[in-house]
């Protein structure tokens, strides 16, 4: 047993049902004043939660580490730089700098492709923008990668419709905060409240509650103006406030459980009745992100050893990062039968896997989630070592999960360190094509797209990885798999995590789920262009970046690396630039 993991901090108080009224009160006497608060006012007042953010973030990223089991003085911690304060400043400032434009940001550019509605099988007009890089400092910090939100099939990009139309009355929503990335509940809360214009009570998930306190001081004018307020507990509070009449809208980052809890009843019986009879238990708009079981799509290519040991310690980085308690963390790798590189790629996977120390297993049910993973596979292999600090789990594959619907490991979200791996047989296609040929990337683009579509649960993440020379001589395939792919945030050649790090692009589940069958939610937030009828967001990286990206598992300087991020994005300047090169070159 290897030594312990740090203390976490204790509990904080429950918030009384007196306090909670007390707060919605006051935030529902100011509802309509927020709408009616002009944009410079409201600039304003971001400049002080950016303020008050920087104050915060190094206390703020401390105990966040500590939470996790990582030593807030390591590089390791950098972790929770990167994925709390210095991404919540990232999107203070995008949403500055988009109200600064009046709520109508232009994007890079605009151009319109022609899709195939898959419901009437006609051709469609589609609006995609490019929202990332947006400037030349853009390009020096990440360069080579490149954003993109897809519009609704039909639909414009139009921009901004609460800064483009008079008031009609102010809104409350509660925002129950996700308890995995400490980023979550702040950029949720900053989405409502500038760009869906309503006031927040935001509830902290009782797992990374801690940050709440620093929210409430870095939303302090907020707060005293009667626009913000937090509250604390599990869940009979947020029970109770999603059921209080002052409370006019819902917004809820975790699980479809939570989400179904909330709307048709806490008990299965209850639920199942209520969706027969289609009698919500609570009817009020709700937005939500939830889960997903995401896979990652690897097209069979010239891969060299050099690109085999690179996209191994890639995937291996998209499972470890945040100790796997990620809804967008690879979850299924698919392959294709025949493919000459496919087992030195599992090799140099499992080996990349195994070289991250294993990571303390703080999100509540984790174990038992692997534990019944490891039931359902007996031949599941855990990587790594074997002396860890208790309450470690292991980085575990499964090797040769059936490709089937309704597969246990393609329909159960693991929400811990699992990897399942599929291999697709491209013969089932057409009986005149050989097993024993050289997979063809063109028809795996094909039948992968439709396996992630349709026997992947939810909708919110998956991952492309293509070699350039594949991608050049099947570019044809390689846009219709992208077009194609029904998830709300797609990352070619990088984790689609990256989609939610740069805030400029939405964040959520592709369009369609029912209240009946929420899946992976329904709406998006970040979205600081303010598009109005958003569908998807593609993020491209190289094939292999360099420096390496920063949420690379291996990453030698990710704390230096975090800390000059936020400080380059509180004042973009060549000065901070050089320190962020710096430290990405020494990672």
């Amino acid at each position: 047993m290897g030594a312990a993991f740090p203390a976490v901090p204790p509990p904080l108080p429950e918030t009384s049902r007196e306090d909670i009224d007390r707060k919605l009160e006051k935030l529902a006497s100011c509802k309509d004043a927020w709408t009616k608060v002009p944009i410079p006012d409201r600039i304003t007042l971001l400049d002080e939660v950016m303020k008050g953010l920087v104050a915060v973030a190094p206390e703020w990223a401390r105990t966040g580490a500590i939470l996790k089991g990582l030593d807030p003085a390591s590089e390791e911690a950098g972790e929770e730089w990167i994925a709390g304060p210095m991404v919540t400043v990232r999107n203070v400032r995008l949403l500055r700098e988009a109200l600064l434009a009046k709520g109508s940001p232009k994007p890079a550019r605009l151009h319109t492709i022609t899709t195939k509605d898959p419901a009437s099988g006609k051709n469609v007009s589609q609006t995609v923008a490019r929202v990332f890089p947006m400037t030349v400092l853009d390009k020096l910090t990440f360069g080579g990668v490149s954003c993109d939100v897809y519009m609704m099939p039909g639909e414009p990009a139009s921009q901004g419709r609460i800064y483009r139309e008079k008031p009609t009355g102010g809104k409350v929503s509660l925002v129950l905060g996700g308890g995995n990335v400490s980023s979550i509940a702040p950029m949720d809360a900053l989405y409502k409240l500038f760009v869906e214009d309503e006031v927040v009570l935001l509830k902290m998930n009782p797992v990374n509650e801690h940050v709440g306190p620093f929210l409430e001081a870095a939303f302090q004018k907020l707060e005293e103006k009667g626009f913000f307020a937090v509250i604390y507990g599990g869940a009979g509070v947020g029970a109770y406030a999603a059921e209080h009449a002052l409370v006019d809208t819902l917004h809820v980052t975790g699980s479809d459980r939570t989400y179904d809890a909330i709307v048709w009843g806490a008990d299965a019986a209850t639920r199942a009745a209520n969706k027969e009879k289609g009698t919500p238990r609570n009817t009020k708009p709700f937005t939500a992100e939830l889960g997903c079981v995401t896979p990652v799509l690897v097209v069979p290519g010239p891969w060299s050893e050099a690109d085999l040991k690179y996209q191994a310690r890639h995937v291996a980085s998209m499972v470890a990062q945040n100790a796997s308690f990620n809804c967008n963390a690879a979850k299924v790798l698919v392959m294709a039968r025949g493919w000459l590189q496919r087992e030195a790629f599992l090799s140099h996977l499992h080996e990349a896997l195994a070289a991250v120390p294993r990571r303390k297993a703080y999100y509540p049910g984790a174990h038992d989630r692997h534990r019944a993973f490891l039931e359902a596979y007996p031949r599941a292999q855990k990587l790594g070592e074997e002396t860890v600090a208790e309450g470690a789990l292991p980085w575990t594959v499964i090797p040769d999960v059936a490709p089937n619907e309704g597969e246990y490991a393609l329909t159960n979200e693991a929400f811990c360190g699992v990897l399942a791996e599929v291999t697709l047989d491209l013969a089932d296609d057409d009986a005149g094509y050989s097993r024993d040929a050289y997979p063809d990337a063109t028809r795996f683009l094909a039948k992968a797209t439709r396996f992630a579509n349709e026997s992947c649960w939810g909708t919110l993440s998956c991952t492309v990885l293509v070699h350039p020379s594949t991608e050049a001589e099947h570019g044809p395939a390689v846009t219709r798999a992208i077009e194609e792919l029904r998830y709300g945030a797609v990352g070619v050649n990088c984790w689609p995590g990256l989609v939610y790090g740069l805030v400029a692009p939405t964040w959520g589940a592709f369009p369609g789920h029912t209240k009946e069958s929420i899946v992976s939610g329904v709406g998006v937030v970040h979205n600081t262009h303010l598009f109005d009828f958003p569908q998807k967001s593609v993020v491209r990286s190289p094939w292999k970046s360099f420096p390496k990206l920063p949420y690379f598992a291996d990453h030698r300087a990710m704390a230096s690396l975090g800390r000059a991020l936020m400080d380059f994005e509180v004042a973009p300047g060549a000065g901070q630039l050089f320190r962020v090169v710096k430290a990405a070159l020494r990672g």
